[in-house]
């Protein structure tokens, strides 16, 4: 818990709020794998914060007046102090996270399109997602990304595919959301390649291993065929050398 002096009183801003993740058998493998792929993006960027369900406090002295969002991006932030204080707050870090997205499902979809959309909006923070794994059951339509213009979200435009991909551009993290089959996937632009999910990384580290421990055993052998070359080698040079020797001598020549 992080524990802060405020007037004249103590104020405690718990870390969680002691309940369990809302429909977190459905949530928590998407959620592991969206807050996953974009902290792999980031990870060389150590301005940038990438987290999920984490408690952020956006009154001072209130711990009462907390949000937990599924994923948020803050740009320009020490992201050491946030992690030790394993809490999120405002008007510490100095602003509100510029990207966040919501997971929906049956027990979340009217507080992620009601409360938490006009929360975000007042609380300034720029981009708002939400993705639905089922094409539409919790928000009706697969994915929505919406960014904030004088005080209120404006939807950017969905671009929708022949194979039934739906995506969407974002600015703040110039990377395209994809909802694809079911999944959210993201697709940098710039580098023309889709961001790996959790699976597919581990696959891609395990073939690199692989190739890595194949590379090895062929330079192995390569260097015992080397030594056993240049065993041959010597064991022939040397049997040369008795052969001439034995010439010279039956031959009566000097040594």
């Amino acid at each position: 818990m992080t524990t802060r002096v405020h007037g004249r009183k103590t104020v405690v801003y718990p870390e969680t709020d002691g309940k369990p993740l809302p429909d977190g058998e459905y949530q928590a493998p998407i959620y592991r794998e969206i807050v996953g792929a974009v902290q792999n993006f980031f990870h060389d960027r150590p301005d940038v914060h990438v987290n999920g369900n984490t408690m952020m406090y956006y009154e001072e002295g209130n711990p009462r007046r907390v949000v937990s969002p599924d994923c948020y991006v803050a740009f320009g932030v020490d992201v050491a102090a946030i992690y030790d204080n394993n809490t999120y707050l405002i008007w510490e870090v100095g602003k509100p996270p510029d990207f966040v997205l919501e997971i929906g499902s049956a027990s979340t979809r009217r507080n992620d399109l009601v409360t938490k959309r006009e929360l975000y909006a007042r609380l300034g923070i720029g981009e708002y997602w939400r993705f639905d794994g089922t094409g539409g059951d919790f928000y009706r339509e697969p994915l929505v990304g919406e960014f904030l213009e004088d005080g209120e979200y404006r939807r950017f435009e969905l671009r929708h595919e022949p194979d039934g991909m739906v995506w969407a551009h974002s600015p703040t993290l110039n990377l395209d959301l994809c909802w694809d089959n079911g999944q959210l996937r993201f697709y940098d632009p710039v580098a023309g390649r889709w961001l790996l999910t959790r699976m597919e990384e581990r696959e891609a580290r395990q073939a690199a291993e692989s190739a890595l421990q194949a590379a090895e055993a062929a330079r192995q052998a390569a260097e015992l065929a080397r030594q056993e070359s240049e065993s041959a080698r010597q064991a022939a040079e040397e049997r040369e050398a008795q052969l001439k020797a034995e010439l010279r001598r039956l031959r009566g020549e000097s040594q």
